[in-house]
């Protein structure tokens, strides 16, 4: 094929545009977008989503709203109109175009929207609340890879925060280090035998004046962890650093060592710690930019494999 023909587009098999209608079928029933009313509201699904909108967005137009939903402008003048008649929404001129009006949400119309937001968030609950953590890690992955595929925009990435670890975290961060680290290096259970005994360890002896995990998490995922550990009265040592592949390279395993490093230097330690191998080139460059020196390097037979482990320090 030479670079001036087309590529011809994917046919479409008939069995692959059944399966789709299939998950079609299911999606909407699974949420309950097929009754008379959404959520058991009055709304009907377009309804409820222009009130979403209006919720979350600050002053759009119908111009706007019709261009975001792929809605028919009489469509959503007669949704308007009905909001308008029952005092769910106000009206007001846009100064960048007189010809436009600026809508947003009443008193009322926040408070016609907020059991809608209450009930959608307890209906997904529901049904992730009997999954594991990772099976929710793969349904996310597996929702954010069908936008991805059939949107003709690029999807906006959701930003990765910073939270406290909570139950249910610990676990997860043991089995998904030892996955990774099995299939980036080839290491066997006994790392997770062993990530397991030091979170055991934090949970059983913590003190959180002295001590902190940190979660990662994008759109309700985890995706990397961090915690700081007592080595010492004088001394913090940070251990089970990681970040899934999908967010490395966005600063984030940076941004997990600053946090780490801040909170050591704010409750009175005088250096951190911690231990890698050195096959762990990523992590060691993030050490090495935060500051952290070498200081001992020992070989060792750990994880089914002839490592060298590494000690680095920080004076804080």
């Amino acid at each position: 094929m030479t670079e001036s023909q087309p590529i011809a587009p994917a046919i479409a098999q008939p069995d692959t545009i059944a399966a789709i209608r299939r998950f079609g079928r299911y999606y909407t029933r699974q949420l309950g977008l097929l009754g008379e009313g959404l959520l058991k509201s009055d709304f009907s699904l377009t309804e409820a989503r222009v009130l979403y909108e209006l919720a979350h967005r600050s002053a759009p137009t119908a111009a706007d709203l019709c261009r975001d939903l792929a809605l028919d402008g009489g469509y959503l003048s007669r949704i308007l109109k009905a909001f308008d008649q029952r005092g769910l929404i106000s009206r007001s001129v846009s100064p960048h175009d007189a010809r436009q009006a600026l809508l947003a949400l009443t008193p009322a119309g926040a408070a016609a929207f907020a059991p809608l937001d209450r009930a959608s968030q307890q209906d997904v609950r529901a049904m992730i609340d009997r999954l594991a953590p990772a099976q929710v890690t793969e349904l996310v992955g597996a929702m954010r890879t069908v936008e991805q595929l059939i949107s003709n925009d690029a999807s906006p990435v959701a930003p990765v925060t910073l939270r406290p670890h909570r139950l249910g975290d610990l676990g997860w961060i043991a089995h998904r280090q030892a996955i990774l680290y099995a299939q980036e290096y080839g290491w066997d259970e006994t790392y997770e035998a062993l990530a397991a005994e030091i979170l055991a360890a934090f949970v059983r002896h913590h003190d959180p004046r002295a001590e902190r995990g940190w979660i990662a998490e994008r759109d309700g995922v985890a995706v990397g962890s961090v915690f700081v550990m007592r080595a010492s009265e004088t001394m913090a040592k940070l251990r089970l650093l990681y970040a899934e592949p999908a967010v490395r390279g966005t600063g984030l395993g940076r941004r997990l060592v600053d946090a780490a490093t801040a909170f050591a230097r704010d409750n009175g330690y005088r250096g951190l710690t911690l231990w890698t191998n050195d096959v762990l080139l990523p992590a060691r460059r993030i050490y090495q930019a935060a500051g952290f020196t070498c200081v001992d390097s020992q070989p060792h037979h750990s994880f089914g494999k002839h490592l060298v482990g590494e000690t680095w320090e920080l004076p804080l």
